[in-house]
């Protein structure tokens, strides 16, 4: 039987997902052999996280609104040669400065190239199973801290951390360009196949039915009640998890376990993660992408709570496991809640422009938490602050409004 091209696309941008998100949080696994080895505290090292997410951000809105012109491959393409030799030159850097910007502005700025297109064409492809494409595609993300990190520290201990990062640039070039060029644009119909439908033919009620009319301008589309609760909530969910997945390794190994163990950990939030990108995407499917994210925001507070009680290795892959399926099964969500809301013509700009209100969230737990560690000497005021923020990202996205039909528009704020 014929496979739906859309599937084609859902590997590609899985792989993708892989590559470049593993080459970007591998930061994660150099961040004590880098501090050790140049004497950078960490949280100046950590500071180049955060400039990643800010310039992620701030480049996603640019990218996403080239793709949604120009199609999604020119962009996934000339991200993929930046990713490749932004990690090139930081692993040549001789100041903390010089490391910060290389690896902050011309990673993170590669990455938006990347994720957004990837994200808001594989919305175009589907509409019956459009919650568990996306999560497939994110699921490549969540399969990283099992690949990439592993094989970070591996080269680490072959070699020194500047000879370990030039081969993961290198790596992500011999990979990730063929790659890309199966990304393309989405079909003006959706195939049969993929089409939402009842017993009877007809369109299935409820999400699927759901959407902006064609015409909405970009200008009311990020003006609208709509697109100001999903950026909100993606903030606040994103400054909840931040911090733990960054320094979970350092906390582990300031908890007395050695690096490969600590990394370990790190690959079984990234095993949770991939189950939890399955789990929800179909329970998205099934019960509504919005009922699920804010039964799982909730969820995720507690389990970035939970990291506080925890410091035997046990510990840490019942609470990572559990974590990592959490904030991964909620996070491609959004982008299938952004399709419930908008038309594809802009899903690009759209989901760009809230990729910088996520990516300002993801910045603050990387500086913020070894700002706190320097100052304490511990994370456990961390997890207390992603506790509280998680709480926080639960209650905004109760104010989610109701799907428009296709009729209406979002109405401007």
């Amino acid at each position: 039987m014929k496979i739906y091209s859309g599937w084609v696309v859902v590997a590609a941008g899985g792989l993708l997902g892989c590559g470049s998100a593993g080459a970007v949080f591998s930061l994660a696994v150099f961040l004590q052999p880098l501090a050790d080895d140049t004497g950078w505290s960490r949280t100046g090292v950590s500071t180049a996280m955060t400039i990643v997410f800010l310039a992620m951000g701030l480049a996603s809105f640019g990218w996403g609104a080239l793709s949604d012109r120009f199609g999604p491959r020119p962009v996934v393409l000339g991200g993929a040669l930046l990713l490749g030799l932004g990690l090139l030159l930081a692993s040549r850097a001789r100041s903390l400065l010089e490391f910060q910007l290389l690896y902050g502005l011309a990673v993170g700025g590669s990455a938006g190239a990347i994720f957004i297109p990837t994200i808001s064409t594989v919305t175009g492809w589907f509409e019956k199973n459009r919650s568990l494409a996306v999560s497939l595609v994110s699921a490549g993300m969540g399969m990283a801290p099992m690949t990439v990190s592993p094989i970070a520290s591996w080269l680490i201990g072959l070699y020194d951390w500047r000879t370990a990062q030039a081969i993961i640039a290198v790596a992500c070039w011999v990979v990730l360009v063929p790659v890309a060029l199966l990304v393309t644009r989405p079909p003006a119909t959706i195939d049969p196949r993929e089409r939402a439908t009842t017993t009877s033919g007809e369109p299935a009620d409820g999400e699927s039915r759901a959407g902006a009319p064609e015409d909405l301008s970009v200008g009311d589309a990020l003006r609208s009640p709509q697109f100001i609760v999903l950026s909100l909530t993606y903030f606040c969910c994103c400054a909840t998890h931040s911090g733990p997945i960054f320094h979970t390794v350092s906390y582990a190994v300031a908890c007395g376990l050695p690096l490969m163990a600590a990394v370990s950990i790190y690959s079984v939030e990234g095993l949770g993660g991939l189950l939890g990108r399955v789990v929800f995407g179909l329970a998205g499917d099934r019960f509504g992408a919005k009922r699920v994210l804010v039964l799982g925001l909730l969820a995720q507070a507690l389990g970035a709570g939970a990291y506080f009680f925890v410091r035997e290795l046990a510990g840490f892959y019942a609470v990572a496991a559990v974590f990592g399926l959490i904030y991964g099964g909620i996070m491609p969500l959004y982008a299938v809640i952004a399709r419930g809301y908008f038309p594809m013509r802009i899903m690009g700009t759209v989901l760009g422009a809230s990729t910088v209100f996520s990516s300002l969230g993801m910045s603050l737990g990387p500086v913020v938490g070894g700002w706190i560690f320097d100052a304490t000497g511990g994370y456990a005021w961390l997890y207390i602050a992603s506790f509280g923020i998680g709480i926080g990202a639960f209650a905004i996205a109760m104010l989610f409004p109701p799907y428009p039909p296709r009729s209406a528009a979002p109405q401007p704020a």
